[in-house]
């Protein structure tokens, strides 16, 4: 559940002792707890949505009972806490991108002073550079002096840090080698774009240095926009080949992630999930009227809920793209949402609703879902990527969808297909194995770069 939750703790010197249940299950009560010594760091939105971190005695408690000792401003979100015995590492989300903060103890200790507000001093960010994402990976000694953290970017290979709080110091440890690839080469900007009711939606892109904005550009759009998923910037060695070709990339963070905070999740799910959609239209347009991507040179690429973006575009705007890759696409929403047999069925009606019970959600989700909306036109070209045993999204979602394509498209099939490929011994993830991930990859990429004439 993304709306409440229930924690106990255990007692690693008893495992006899009855667990410790922090505070019991309230509807909307959502929250964390990181042991910080003799007393409990949690995060939780019982006074915000975007959260905020309290310390609380080692026992059971209510929220009324934490007292807070970091408060985001608005448009930061609070994620998560790790703590160490000098000091605590906090994640956030800040201006729509993430951020690592250190929160030093009032003095060195070793767990045994008194908890309170002063105990704790502000927070100071950790370095990282624009347009990136950091990720603290966690450290398994309480004593440890260094926060170490890993840093990537669209253009920026991942790179893992460690930085001193006591000096400010970072050190490279290692950076991911890659062959042939110069990152002074490429550049990337964030843009901001005005959705259909005046939101400004945060898009990332990248391109080879050499570009320039006149409408001859062929693009590569990427989305997702569920379950409060952030669609951070990462570095892909594949995405090398499509710069290295000219393609101007872009990724489109969208309503129902989480990259502006709870709000920006909400402002995407339920009864607004068509915010997710036109959002993702908006920044297709905004990159044909910039001049980055010419007209039918764009194509759209999504997976899992971020197929059903892809599906639900292609109907609202089959003329923006002109090819559309929907990877294990959930196309056929509706009619798994109203089959509770499933085993993944009932625990989504938090992100779409229940049209079982309800009515509007029913009328709602039948207005979006991609295999009730196909219209009689020219779509994209499109294919879709899907596996026999994926027990999340059914491989009868798309074989429907795909059929019901073809069936109303006016599509030339050799100039604009509509393809299906099924995986027969694979899972919602695809093959494993390194080797079959690639062959994957470079099969749908060799794709889209055909279609957007993007091959030399």
């Amino acid at each position: 559940s993304r709306s409440t939750a229930e924690v106990r703790l255990f007692d690693a010197a008893d495992i006899e002792a009855p667990p410790i249940l922090v505070c019991g299950r309230r509807p909307g009560l959502d929250y964390t707890v990181e042991p910080a010594g003799d007393h409990l760091l949690i995060v939780h939105n019982a006074n915000r949505p975007d959260f905020e971190v309290a310390i609380a005695a080692i026992r059971g408690s209510r929220p009324e009972e934490w007292t807070p000792i970091l408060i985001p401003r608005p448009g930061e979100r609070v994620v998560g806490i790790d703590a160490y015995r000098d000091f605590a590492v906090v994640s956030m989300r800040s201006g729509g991108q993430t951020q690592l903060r250190v929160m030093p103890r009032g003095a060195a200790c070793n767990g045994a002073v008194a908890a309170g507000p002063t105990e704790w001093r502000q927070a100071t960010p950790v370095p990282s550079e624009d347009l990136a994402t950091i990720m603290h990976l966690p450290q398994s000694h309480w004593q440890t002096g260094e926060v170490v953290y890993m840093v990537e970017s669209v253009l920026t290979p991942r790179t893992w840090v460690s930085y001193c709080p006591h000096t400010g110091e970072s050190t490279v440890l290692k950076r991911l080698e890659v062959p042939n690839y110069d990152r002074e080469d490429y550049a990337q900007q964030g843009v901001w774009v005005t959705a259909d009711d005046g939101t400004d939606i945060p898009m990332t892109i990248a391109y080879r240095k050499d570009l320039e904005p006149d409408g001859s550009n062929p693009g590569l759009i990427y989305g997702y926009g569920s379950y409060e998923v952030s669609y951070d910037p990462w570095f892909a060695p594949i995405n090398v080949s499509a710069l290295q070709r000219g393609v101007v990339l872009a990724f489109a963070h969208v309503r129902g992630g989480g990259e502006m905070g709870r709000a920006w999740y909400d402002d995407g799910k339920l009864l607004k999930k068509k915010n997710t959609f036109t959002d993702f239209i908006a920044c297709a347009k905004w990159l044909h009227s910039s001049g980055w991507v010419a007209d039918q040179r764009l194509a759209a690429e999504g997976s899992s809920a971020g197929g059903l973006l892809m599906g639900a575009v292609a109907n609202l705007a089959p003329d923006q793209f002109r090819a559309i890759h929907a990877d294990v696409p959930f196309v056929d929403a509706l009619t798994t949402i109203l089959r509770p047999e499933l085993p993944l069925t009932v625990g989504e009606w938090e992100e779409w609703g229940n049209p079982i019970d309800s009515p509007e959600i029913y009328e709602y989700m039948r207005s979006y879902s991609p295999t009730e909306n196909v219209v009689e036109a020219e779509y994209p070209a499109v294919l879709a990527t899907t596996s026999f045993n994926d027990i999340r999204v059914f491989y009868v979602e798309p074989t429907k969808w795909v059929q019901i394509l073809r069936e109303r498209s006016s599509n030339d099939p050799i100039a604009r297909p509509i393809l299906e490929q099924i995986e027969m011994a694979a899972g919602h993830g695809g093959k494993l194995g390194r080797y079959d991930r690639w062959d994957k990859q470079s099969f749908e990429l060799a794709w889209i770069l055909d279609q957007i004439g993007a091959t030399e």
